[in-house]
């Protein structure tokens, strides 16, 4: 870990590296699943058609996301009480169990309504483990960075997140080139999946080298661990749950709807080539990678509040007009998909370090979970499905930019609210 003047080590260096890859299987599981929608519609869903298809494969995936508050209540009780490792050891090894069955199922023609049942219980039972895995690994790099450099370090997260998006892509993409409709549906979406479940397993051998943050050590070492860390985030830190989960809200919709739901929109939406959406969305993904980091750079340098508020002004003003590139030409369309990875990736990266630095170390696993699951159950899950919901309903394509827009333009007078926490010390 850090030593006592703050040098990184090579301790240090390791769990940074192994922590934020963690991120890499939450967020390669929930893009695959929304880049797979109009495979899945077709495989689980054979008698919907079209739209009706995709919604109802949506609908799993947004009432599967009601799950992720109960798993942050678990995980956050157990990562304050047992420790940050013990949480994401946990996590990793569901989701890898989870993603080898989700390989496994056969289609709805092969064992009927049993199908879409089970891949409603595999996603259940994923939601559940991502209730603790993204904050479990935003505490941790929280806690084993440099102050002058938390923002960068957290933002390792979002920026590995953004990896897990690209690889889901990517992979998708290519099995899709290579691969007819036929052979896709017959076993081609299986690739991606198994691809997701080697991943999986391959973390969580890697996590079992990851030693306990200094900061839960020392509180483990004061005998001043809670015994009901829920109700201390939920009774002492209520304005910090509201923070998490108010920025977690626009990092959930502008991520859901900005990034993994690009793909289905314009192929539901705009009418373009299954291939060329992945295509033009991979591209998106890859300058996501980029572009995270230097934002979390940047809110190190700046602060947490100016970085913040320009990110979310504009996502604002441009989400609308982003949403309308996508539905012109190519270099159109692929100017959109970049822009809106890019709002994205820039919002997560200035809330990864801002939302934790809200809650001392005693229920810091457990507010952060509560809060950001909430909002990624109501503002992540559903958003796809609200979005092309509202498309069919109002004939609007551009609806999914006003819901953006608005979420953003609710979280203004929040920031305006925070206190500056860069470079400062966290609260024991």
């Amino acid at each position: 870990m850090s030593d006592e003047r703050g040098r990184t080590t090579a301790g240090t260096r390791r769990a940074l590296v192994v922590g934020a890859l963690g991120t890499i299987i939450e967020w390669y599981d929930f893009s695959l699943y929304v880049y797979l929608a109009p495979i899945y519609a077709r495989v689980f869903f054979p008698g919907a058609s079209g739209v009706d298809g995709v919604i109802a494969t949506l609908g799993v995936f947004a009432i599967s996301y009601l799950a992720r508050p109960l798993g942050a209540i678990a995980f956050g009780h157990f990562g304050d009480r047992a420790g940050r490792r013990s949480a994401l050891l946990v996590s990793a090894s569901i989701m890898s169990l989870a993603l080898l069955l989700n390989g496994l199922l056969p289609s709805e023609d092969s064992i009927g309504i049993a199908a879409p049942i089970g891949l409603f219980v595999l996603r259940l039972a994923m939601a559940f483990a991502v209730g603790g895995e993204y904050s479990g690994i935003l505490v941790y790099l929280l806690e084993v960075a440099r102050p002058r450099r938390r923002g960068l370090i957290a933002s390792l997260a979002p920026a590995t997140a953004g990896l897990g998006t690209l690889l889901a892509v990517g992979c998708t993409a290519l099995v899709s080139a290579l691969l007819t409709q036929s052979q896709l549906d017959d076993w081609g979406w299986r690739i991606p999946v198994f691809l997701g479940a080697a991943l999986a397993a391959a973390i969580l051998l890697l996590r079992t080298t990851m030693t306990e943050t200094p900061a839960f050590r020392r509180l483990r070492a004061s005998g001043r661990i809670s015994e009901r860390p829920v109700h201390d985030a939920l009774s002492g830190a209520r304005w910090a749950v509201f923070v998490a989960f108010a920025l977690s809200a626009v990092g959930s919709i502008s991520y859901y709807l900005g990034v993994t739901y690009v793909p289905t929109y314009l192929e539901s939406v705009v009418g373009t080539d299954h291939g060329d959406a992945l295509v033009w969305s991979t591209i998106a993904a890859a300058v996501l990678l980029v572009i995270t980091p230097l934002a979390g750079l940047g809110a190190d340098l700046t602060g947490r509040r100016p970085a913040l508020a320009g990110v979310a002004l504009a996502l604002t003003g441009a989400t609308i007009p982003l949403f309308a590139l996508l539905s012109g030409g190519t270099a159109a369309a692929l100017s959109g998909a970049i822009l809106l990875a890019v709002g994205a990736g820039a919002w997560s990266a200035a809330a990864a370090s801002t939302i934790p630095e809200q809650f001392a170390t005693g229920d810091r696993f457990s507010g952060l979970a509560i809060g950001y699951n909430i909002a990624t159950a109501i503002f992540g899950g559903l958003a796809p499905l609200v979005a092309t919901v509202l498309v069919e309903a109002t004939g609007w394509d551009l609806a999914p930019g006003l819901m953006l827009a608005v979420v953003a333009a609710a979280s203004l007078p929040v920031i305006r609210g925070l206190p500056e926490t860069a470079r400062r010390p966290l609260r024991p």
